[in-house]
């Protein structure tokens, strides 16, 4: 006899109108309304259809204090989507320095990258976000390591034709000869 998987259970229209309706909360930065929720049970690291985490969606709309309520209640901040992108790439890519900084005191992993090797340093250097390369260098981030395709994130910043975040990674790479 061999293990079939049990079917996934279908949900009703309230019960998929109430999870879009959370989603957007996130979405919209509504952390009071998450806050009641999550304490009612509502786990933190719930997905939506693309694999977004709640504090995913809070995250990348700027909403910090969403993020700081959803991170005290558990939220992962190492939790990726279906793309492989984690919250402090997002972060990165917005440009939110204080996001940033939250992401990381609360765990997120400076060198964790997406599975073709892009880490928040790369996506920081690629969008010319000085202030991000800064933290993120400060917080032990290798301005020395390549992607899957061998591509720095000097060269990403390069190619991207940012033009404050290569002098910054060409002195972090000298600094760590």
């Amino acid at each position: 006899m061999t293990d079939q998987p049990s079917p996934k259970p279908e949900l009703d229209d309230a019960a998929l109108a109430f999870a879009a309706q959370v989603f957007e909360s996130a979405r919209s930065g509504d952390a009071e309304r998450l806050t009641d929720l999550l304490g009612r049970g509502l786990p933190a690291n719930i997905r939506n259809h693309n694999g977004d985490s709640l504090l995913m969606l809070a995250s990348y709309h700027g909403h910090l204090d969403t993020s700081r309520v959803l991170l005290e209640n558990g939220a992962d901040p190492q939790l990726r989507n279906d793309k492989g992108q984690s919250p402090l790439a997002g972060a990165a890519f917005k440009g939110n320095l204080q996001m940033a900084r939250l992401l990381l005191d609360q765990g997120a992993d400076v060198e964790s990258a997406s599975p073709d090797g892009k880490t928040a340093l790369m996506m920081a250097a690629m969008f010319n976000r000085s202030d991000i390369i800064e933290l993120l260098l400060a917080r032990g981030a290798d301005p020395s390591r390549a992607d899957m395709n061998g591509v720095t994130p000097l060269a990403a910043a390069q190619a991207m034709g940012a033009q404050d975040t290569p002098k910054l990674l060409t002195e972090a790479v000298a600094a760590c000869s």
